[in-house]
């Protein structure tokens, strides 16, 4: 890791395969000039409850986390799906140098979410303006979708009727 913060890169990115017919690994990795982690799942199927974590988390100026590995043992048993974010910030905690962990977590856990949701997406009209409908509707009815990945991005065309009745409030 660089210590010139001048001189900045990032690259973050998470990966869902499937390991055998009743369980799903996700894995987040976060590489950046000040940074080198990465948080690993287990999900059993079909009851999408994490069966397995393991991670580890540097940083160049965050105190480490002693006692990584037990907190992260605290998340076997949550089930994917909505709440999850506000169990698993209760079970590792936040404090400062905890944020960015808990992040890969859920992120680990929306992987999980997107993959399962590629047969629905399968499923879009063929025509332009079909699609663009179809995904808006998917997002508005599914919001943990929202900002989980580059077409579901924040500002792009999926989402733009969702930020539209959002106007002043969060999506």
């Amino acid at each position: 890791m660089s210590n010139n913060i001048l001189n900045f890169s990032m690259n973050r990115s998470t990966n869902v395969e499937k390991i055998n017919a009743a369980d799903l690994r996700s894995v987040c990795r976060l590489r950046d000039s000040l940074t080198d982690a990465e948080v690993t799942i287990e999900v059993k199927m079909p009851d999408m409850e994490i069966s397995a974590i393991s991670g580890h988390f540097r940083h160049a100026y965050l105190e480490e986390v002693k006692d990584l590995d037990e907190r992260l043992q605290k998340v076997i048993g949550v089930r994917v799906g909505s709440g999850m974010l506000k169990i698993i910030r209760g079970l590792l905690g936040e404090e400062e140098n905890l944020e960015q962990l808990v992040y890969m977590v859920e992120e680990c856990c929306h992987g999980v979410i997107l993959m399962l949701t590629k047969k629905v997406l399968l499923k879009a009209p063929d025509d332009e303006a079909g699609r663009v409908a179809f995904y808006s509707k998917m997002v508005k009815k599914s919001i943990r979708l929202y900002d989980r990945c580059a077409a579901f991005a924040k500002g792009t065309p999926l989402v733009a009727e969702l930020e539209a009745e959002n106007v002043g409030g969060e999506a």
